[in-house]
């Protein structure tokens, strides 16, 4: 039964081949041949893992690669389809800048970091690979800088306080309502009485 239900599990993952390259080992005979392949797995909605394998055939690469990548999946921390903040991952020589994006912005990125945003689920993000762009290191960086992602509510957690005071809401409301307190109504002036003319004594030519 728990088979059934990790087979089930992995046939809803999304599965992406980001590079498939054969390489060469020299020995003294020759040169051996063999394969090797970097593919992403994710849930698309926040689970992601990257892994790489390697085999004498292209099918068993691939296949040990997606293995690698189920075992190593995380969450991504996303907020209305996008990452909570700006941060630039770095690895070896590449360095990616992933920044958050507006609703409808879509995913701007190359080939290699796209296959990771889509199978996290993420709607709407920006990148660019400031550095090297090998392809291995180009992963890479991006994982590291989506692990180190933070939510404001994971950020006030680990320093032991509440968003309101890693914000500054609740001294922003602390003050107004300082304000609204020293503050001294003014009394209600009333308007005056006017005299109508009919109620006035006649004055008579003789007091004139």
């Amino acid at each position: 039964m728990n088979y059934e239900q990790k087979n089930y599990e992995e046939d809803k993952l999304l599965e992406k081949i980001i590079e498939t390259k054969r390489v060469a080992k020299v020995v003294k005979g020759g040169r051996n041949f063999s394969f090797s392949a970097i593919v992403v797995v994710g849930d698309k909605n926040g689970k992601v893992g990257v892994g790489s394998g390697k085999a004498n055939e292209i099918v068993d690469a691939i296949r040990k690669a997606k293995e690698k990548a189920t075992k190593a999946m995380f969450t991504v921390p996303l907020v209305k389809g996008t990452v909570p903040h700006e941060i630039i991952g770095r690895y070896g020589a590449s360095r990616v800048m992933i920044k958050p994006a507006s609703e409808g912005t879509g995913v701007i990125a190359g080939g290699t970091t796209r296959a990771i945003f889509e199978a996290a689920g993420i709607e709407n993000i920006l990148c660019k690979s400031l550095g090297s762009n090998t392809p291995c290191n180009v992963v890479k960086a991006t994982i590291i800088g989506l692990k180190s992602m933070k939510t404001i509510a994971q950020a006030a957690a680990l320093r032991g306080k509440t968003v309101a005071q890693l914000t500054g809401r609740e001294a922003a409301v602390a003050e107004k309502v300082v304000i609204e307190t020293t503050e001294v109504p003014e009394a209600p002036v009333k308007p005056a009485r006017k005299k109508k003319a009919d109620s006035l004594p006649e004055t008579t030519e003789e007091e004139k």
